[in-house]
């Protein structure tokens, strides 16, 4: 009994200590045409995660967002496809991982506002 009590606490004390990803972050993403300026604007709610990437060519939506100790991920559809985003999350910024399956990953740094 005393070790499932042990257990819990630990599970518990993982889960407060997941990083918080809400808020406004900015970054200057690779593309073909060069870094672009682009905000992701998240809100978390517990291990689920909300939001919207801006950029060049408008909002769009995140799915699938989920955080799970300091690694947030979600996806963005665009006219060219799906692409999941992958991030490891500090207090002040997020080193993200964009993939599409077309061609080579993207890595950039996005900083809290």
């Amino acid at each position: 009994m005393k070790f499932r009590s042990l257990i819990l606490s630990f599970a518990l004390a993982a889960i407060s200590f997941a990083a918080d990803v809400t808020g406004k972050w900015m970054a200057k993403v690779p593309g073909q045409n060069g870094e672009q300026e682009t905000t992701i604007t998240l809100k978390q709610d517990g291990d689920k995660v909300t939001g919207a990437v801006t950029g060049p060519r408008g909002d769009r939506p995140i799915s699938e967002g989920k955080i799970s100790g300091d690694t947030v991920s979600f996806v963005v559809e665009s006219q060219r496809g799906k692409q999941t985003y992958t991030g490891a999350v500090s207090a002040t910024e997020i080193k993200f991982k964009r993939e599409s399956g077309q061609g080579q990953p993207r890595e950039f740094v996005a900083k809290k506002q």
